[in-house]
């Protein structure tokens, strides 16, 4: 029987080393900005075409290569980083694996032009798919530009696996963002499609995410300072108050790295206990300086997990730090000790005084009993009249105001309680009953064989689902125009979706333009949001696309999809909410007329149903 063990190929070694590293366009991206880093540049200038499919360009002002080393970079584990196994137990430079150069050159055209300060003539080398096609000297200014053109062109399954455009380049900006966050030294710059989406000037930590996030977020970060003989954390973190709906603006570096870490995420959370709304995420962007011995960062192709050495120290600072600084600027509440609030007196009163002088009491001596109730009568007429005229499932502030005087009009719109419905479940009719909420969270009926129930917030994020996706694909909706237009500012990641969704948007009523880079004008809203926070409603949209990920091939579809079910949920009656038996009434009736009743667009059941055997089970009749 012959050996059937073979050494692959270079180029097919390339490119599965490529599979490891080189995922999309961002981890080309990424791989070749700490290049750039670790070459000592001052100056970096991203340039991009097609989000990265067909260009990504680097261009820095680093040291440079000579042209031995400008051709042994793309060989396999070639890299000036490491020379020993111990090198990997105090590495301090962003790249060491010398791989990134060899998977990039195995998917890719690539062309590399670079030069040290000392060299009169540059090095020219262009190689597609491992295979070198020139070698040559050339003149190039000092530094080093690196172009890759058309990745993966040789592997046309993974090319087709990329996601749209917006998609892709988002994910290149976060890790534009990642880098440029730890660098504030470096200026960077970012072009897509020769329209430029960052400049920033070298600077300060504070200048650098002004930079990124606008002019705005300056107002919005409190500085953590914090030296132990474990690790030194320093950074900003955000003020409560603008803590946001998406998790888009967290980071963590360590020794000037970005890393992923659940429990870290969870000190700083934890930090922040008892100051943040349950579905509100904190800002923040902390390095911590630890001895490059006490981690190892040598665990993952991509670098952004690491193990720590003394993780439970390290968790215990990160949220010490946090907290002393959120009390340090008057952040978190205080209680003041020296002092009995429930006995608080004045400063600059004495006790005699305030017990001696009572308090005055001030009587309008042209109030008239007579004339109120006569006013309270009118008053009971008029919101009469506009209890009954409450549209379906109003807004918030409309249903409150219903609640409140249905409680003063009960006597009078007793029909309401004696209203009967008719409603069909699985092909059986209900026996004509009211609907009754069950802890401000279910809806209960019962039909001829049993009873429902309905969890509510599913049920109506099943019915505006509906509404909203036939909205969008009809261009139904209906804009209502802002006396006073709203200016939004948003991330730079986040305006490349807001700009992508422009046209659903559209469809459903708002009337957004942009203005500037990452800022837009709100001319109009839907005409059935008047009372919700605009911005807030479009981060949540903004965050829930995010996550899908759909693929590119149902792109236009999922769009829409994604849309309506972020207005669905952002927009529902939620769990908790007291409904008058109208809106129970009308709400199970558009739940049975929806196309798919039975599940909420994320597939959570809308009710159950419990037949009177069950029930004689239970009660053991």
């Amino acid at each position: 029987m012959p050996d059937i063990i073979n050494l692959l190929p270079d180029s097919v070694a390339n490119q599965i080393a490529a599979g490891e590293v080189i995922q999309r366009p961002a981890s080309a991206v990424k791989e070749l900005l700490e290049n750039s880093i670790d070459a000592k540049s001052t100056d970096i200038k991203l340039i991009l075409k097609d989000a990265g499919r067909t260009l990504i360009q680097i261009i820095d002002n680093g040291i440079g290569m000579s042209e031995t080393d400008a051709r042994m970079c793309f060989e396999r584990h070639a890299t000036s980083k490491i020379q020993k196994a111990d090198d990997l137990f105090k590495i301090t430079t962003m790249g060491f694996r010398g791989e990134a150069m060899a998977s990039i050159a195995g998917v890719a055209q690539v062309e590399m032009k670079t030069k040290r300060t000392e060299d009169e003539l540059g090095t020219q080398i262009e190689i597609e798919g491992s295979e070198l096609k020139s070698h040559s000297s050339c003149q190039c200014p000092k530094g080093t530009n690196i172009s890759v053109k058309n990745l993966f062109f040789n592997v046309p399954a993974r090319r087709n696996f990329l996601k749209s455009d917006s998609v892709e380049l988002r994910h290149i900006i976060e890790e534009f963002q990642r880098v440029a966050i730890a660098h504030p030294e470096i200026a960077l710059s970012l072009h897509h499609n020769n329209s430029e989406l960052f400049h920033l000037e070298k600077g300060t930590l504070r200048q650098r995410l002004v930079g990124i996030f606008g002019d705005s977020f300056n107002q919005r970060l409190v500085p953590v300072h914090e030296d132990t003989t474990i690790v030194n954390v320093t950074g900003f973190i955000g003020k409560p108050e603008f803590a946001r709906k998406t998790r888009g603006e967290q980071f963590f570096f360590v020794n000037n790295r970005f890393i992923k870490s659940p429990y870290l995420h969870h000190a700083l959370q934890n930090a922040y206990e008892q100051l943040l709304q349950k579905d509100a995420f904190p800002s923040y962007f902390l390095n911590m300086e630890i001895d490059p011995k006490m981690i190892d960062v040598n665990i993952h192709p991509t670098k952004t997990e690491i193990k720590f050495e003394d993780e439970r120290s390290v968790y215990t600072i990160i949220r010490s730090a946090v907290k002393q600084s959120l009390g340090k600027y008057n952040i978190a509440p205080s209680l003041d000790f020296e002092q009995e609030t429930s006995i608080a007196i004045p400063q600059n009163k004495s006790r005699e005084e305030i017990l001696l002088n009572p308090p005055k009491i001030k009587i309008d001596p042209k109030y008239n009993p007579f004339e109120v109730e006569e006013k309270k009568i009118s008053s009971r007429a008029a919101e009469k009249k506009n209890f009954e005229s409450i549209p379906f499932l109003p807004s918030k502030r409309e249903r409150e105001f219903s609640r409140h005087t249905n409680n003063q009009m009960e006597v009078e719109i007793k029909q309401e309680e004696d209203a009967q419905q008719e409603f069909k479940i699985e092909g059986e009719k209900t026996n004509k009953t009211s609907a009754y909420q069950l802890h401000n969270k279910y809806i209960l009926a019962h039909i001829k064989t049993g009873m429902i129930v309905i969890d509510q917030q599913a049920a109506h994020e099943r019915i505006l689902f509906e509404n909203y996706f036939e909205m969008v694909e009809k261009h139904k909706g209906v804009s209502q125009q802002q006396l006073f237009p709203q200016t939004l500012e948003f991330s730079a990641g986040d305006a490349v979706i807001l700009k992508e969704l422009h046209e659903e948007l559209h469809a459903l009523g708002f009337d957004i333009n942009g203005f500037g880079k990452n800022t837009f004008i709100v001319h109009g809203i839907p005409a059935d949001i008047s009372d919700q926070n605009i911005f807030e409603l479009l981060e949540k949209l903004i965050e829930d696309y995010k996550s899908s990920q759909g693929s590119k091939s149902n792109l236009v579809n999922a769009k829409k999809e994604i849309v309506a079910k972020a207005m669905a949920k952002s927009l529902s009656i939620k769990s908790g909410e007291p409904l008058n038996h109208e809106e129970m009434s009308h709400m199970v009736d558009e739940l049975f007329a929806c196309k798919m009743p039975y599940a909420s667009p994320s597939g959570k059941p809308t009710l159950i149903t419990i037949s009177l055997d069950e029930l004689d089970k239970k009660l053991k009749k």
